[in-house]
């Protein structure tokens, strides 16, 4: 492990970063691929008749600028803290839509957000990590790299996870550099959000395919698991970057290896508990019970959380744009491109009900709070249903 300058190699890293940002376009089969190489986007499936509906009721919608980043909601009690791409912070009441306080950072914004509840922090796009206290700026300091995960505001420190893999932490209170860590790794990076979480003592980083748990007072490591196997022909293929968010159970950490691997960390012997080789680009979501994602094919995959079992597949939103779901009761809910929300039994599988938003795709992995299921759209809507 060592220190190094913030800035060392930043220009030629964001280079690949964004090419690596293009990469996850052409494996998704986006217009980008058919372009360049003549091939046809796959027709998505014809959606099937519901078979176990349920009723799903708006409970209350909200509007933020246009999110063009890769947001994460940070949750904390009833409290809902979100941003678009302008610059604009807010956090809302979870179970009302109320805001509770507005802030402009005056900046585009590139990672966000992170909150333990008082402190709020995002990323510009300049690289300058903005902490905020009560819709108040607390203070700026320029990271130096650029940022695509939310930073994490814990234990009266801001840690935040840069696009080259460097892992920064700061004093929360006056925003003073406390420790730098560069680590080797590959020369291509992935621009999408990546794992940084809290685990009891330790700080749990994603580092490639690796997870990594680091003292937080000191950076030293303290153990390091493989979750994914890269493999491919060259270095785009090669790519298994964990993607965050994770899901968390006791002691095991769970998360997506990106187009590798999916599978759990014991957090506290640091070593893999298990991992499946499935495709997939997004976070998976889940609970003790299950854990659920789709694959870069759109077909959905529920594994039991404890071992890796397959519970049930479905093939019912093949080639429609999922991203990262949520178990919201007895249901789990994955949004496609179009803004649609497609509700199915957690238990079997079952589609239950299809309910739109705006039209516009969904922006962030979807939150599950207190009963309530939110989803923030690219065109900036946010939304909040319950099921009955």
């Amino acid at each position: 492990m060592t220190s190094s300058d913030p800035r060392r190699g930043v220009r030629s890293r964001a280079a690949l970063a964004l090419t690596a940002a293009l990469a996850v376009g052409l494996l998704a089969g986006c217009s980008v691929f058919n372009s360049i190489f003549g091939a046809e986007k796959p027709k998505p499936k014809e959606l099937e008749p519901i078979v176990a509906p349920i009723t799903v009721r708006p409970a209350w919608n909200q509007r933020i600028g246009a999110v063009q980043f890769p947001l994460t909601v940070a949750v904390n009690g009833n409290v809902l803290t979100l941003a678009s791409s302008d610059g604009s912070v807010t956090a809302v009441e979870a179970d009302s839509g109320r805001a509770v306080w507005r802030a402009d950072v005056g900046a585009k914004i590139s990672a966000g957000v992170g909150s333990d509840g008082t402190l709020a922090a995002v990323v510009t796009r300049d690289g300058e990590l903005v902490v905020l206290e009560g819709g108040r700026v607390k203070w700026k300091k320029v990271v130096g790299v650029r940022v695509a995960t939310a930073p994490l505001v814990a234990g009266g420190r801001v840690f935040v996870l840069g696009v080259d893999r460097t892992i920064h932490a700061f004093d929360a209170s006056d925003g003073i550099k406390l420790w730098q860590v560069q680590r080797p790794g590959d020369a291509l990076t992935l621009s999408q959000t990546g794992v940084i979480v809290p685990f009891k003592n330790t700080l749990v980083v994603g580092q490639g395919p690796r997870m990594a748990g680091f003292d937080p007072v000191s950076s030293s490591l303290r153990w390091e698991a493989p979750l994914g196997s890269p493999r491919g022909a060259n270095e785009v293929e090669r790519l298994a970057d964990l993607i965050g968010p994770v899901v968390r159970s006791g002691d095991l950490i769970c998360a997506r290896s990106f187009q590798a691997a999916v599978g759990c960390v014991d957090a506290q012997l640091g070593n893999v508990a298990w991992t499946k080789n499935v495709g997939g680009t997004d976070a998976i979501s889940g609970d003790a019970e299950l854990l659920f994602g789709a694959d870069a094919s759109d077909r959905i995959n529920a594994w039991r959380t404890a071992t890796g079992d397959v519970a049930w597949t479905s093939e019912s939103l093949m080639f429609r744009g999922l991203g990262a779901p949520a178990a919201v009761g007895q249901s789990v809910v994955f949004g496609d491109s179009s803004g649609t929300l497609h509700w199915f039994s957690r238990a079997k599988g079952e589609s239950q009900a299809r309910v739109p938003t705006d039209g516009s795709a969904i922006a962030t992995p979807l939150v599950s709070i207190g009963g309530l299921l939110v989803v923030v759209t690219r065109d900036g809507g946010v939304f909040a249903f319950r099921p009955a």
